[in-house]
């Protein structure tokens, strides 16, 4: 394997730089830049110390043994020099493309953890990028829901629009995206992509993660058998819950990093079509199998029951729900991808509809109960 720690490790002409490895999206991405990338271009992956071993085995599987194109290196996007030391320059020197991943994509996440990694870490990878002579693109992560509980439409052309958020997770994400947009006004040549909530590939179900709408799943499973009773805060009709597969996400991130034209643009990967909160009940319960008994509730009590799960030691665990999740089955905000469906145009490449891929995710989880909803920190 090519190694971060060895000085016999040979510098290509160019390189991609990227964070975030071995992550839920950032495995899979790599496998597509060495696909688009010739075989002397070398993919570097800053890993932390304690996820270099999975990283190692990633690696090993995308270059189908002992990796020559993947390097990892280890370090942190917290220090200022990402804990790279003295070779932060010589990586440098080569990146062409700098893809930023890495972040804490915890709803739970503290404030401290949040500034620190999804903020401070950001403004560390900007400096890397900008001190690459020979940067092409800065390819940055954020999530649609910067736009905090916006009540009503969030396009890709809005950023800060007086919005307060549910969360520090949110609010974190939101300030990283401030920092990467200045910096853009400021000449960095870059593209920022905006997932929604981001669930298993569509086709396996094969996901790192279980957390978002596989909470409902969870709440089942910690019910009794055929109790299958969900809470619905005011109309679930009213509110949308917008999920997009991993594969999506992937395959837009590669087809749209590989354009000229989408330098400058921020991309919400989201549904344009996504299912109400009754919608998602409706099809989870003809993927389950399972009758889900919705009990409607005044919409002030998602944030009395969230609390209720913040402060009740242990309860929170035993019915498998995070209680921030809830805030997003009374989320206020649309999303819309205009200009994402623009520049997909003629690829093959769409946000499948919740309803074609719901059995594939509901088979994965029962086939996989091992998983956790634990992020990646």
């Amino acid at each position: 394997m090519a190694s971060a720690d060895g000085a016999d490790s040979t510098l290509a002409s160019k390189s991609v730089f990227l964070t975030g490895f071995p992550g839920f999206l950032g495995s899979e991405l790599v496998a597509r830049l060495l696909e688009r990338y010739a075989d002397d271009v070398t993919i570097r992956c800053l890993v932390q110390p304690k996820y270099r071993a999975l990283a190692e085995e990633r690696a090993v599987e995308l270059e189908g043994g002992t990796p020559e194109r993947i390097e990892l290196h280890e370090g942190d996007i917290t220090e200022s020099d990402l804990g790279l030391g003295a070779a932060y320059d010589d990586l440098a020197d080569d990146a062409v493309e700098v893809y930023h991943l890495a972040a804490v994509y915890d709803l739970g996440v503290a404030r401290e953890v949040g500034m620190a990694v999804n903020v401070e870490g950001t403004k560390n990878v900007l400096d890397f990028a900008e001190s690459c002579p020979d940067l092409e693109r800065f390819q940055y992560v954020s999530t649609c829901y910067v736009s905090g509980r916006h009540d009503g439409v969030f396009t890709h052309e809005d950023l800060d629009v007086g919005q307060e958020f549910n969360n520090y997770y949110e609010e974190t994400k939101f300030l990283a995206e401030v920092e990467v947009q200045r910096r853009m006004d400021a000449g960095l040549p870059a593209t920022i992509y905006r997932p929604a909530i981001t669930v298993g590939d569509s086709r396996t179900g094969q996901t790192q993660k279980y957390d978002g709408p596989y909470y409902i799943l969870r709440l089942l499973d910690s019910l009794p058998a055929n109790l299958g009773v969900v809470p619905a805060f005011g109309n679930p009709r009213d509110y949308e819950v917008n999920v997009v597969p991993r594969n999506f996400v992937v395959d837009a991130i590669d087809r749209l990093s590989g354009l000229d034209a989408s330098e400058g643009e921020v991309y919400q990967l989201c549904d344009p079509n996504p299912p109400t909160v009754a919608g998602m009940l409706r099809t989870f319960e003809d993927a389950t199998g399972e009758e889900i008994r919705s009990v409607g509730l005044p919409r002030a009590s998602a944030d009395l029951l969230r609390r209720s799960l913040d402060g009740v030691p242990g309860l929170a665990d035993l019915l498998g729900v995070e209680p921030e999740v809830l805030r997003y089955f009374v989320h206020p905000t649309s999303y819309t991808s205009q200009n994402a469906i623009r520049d997909l145009r003629g690829t093959g490449v769409g946000c499948p509809a919740f309803e074609s891929y719901a059995d594939a995710l509901v088979d994965f989880y029962r086939a996989h109960p091992e998983i956790s909803p634990e992020a990646m920190v």
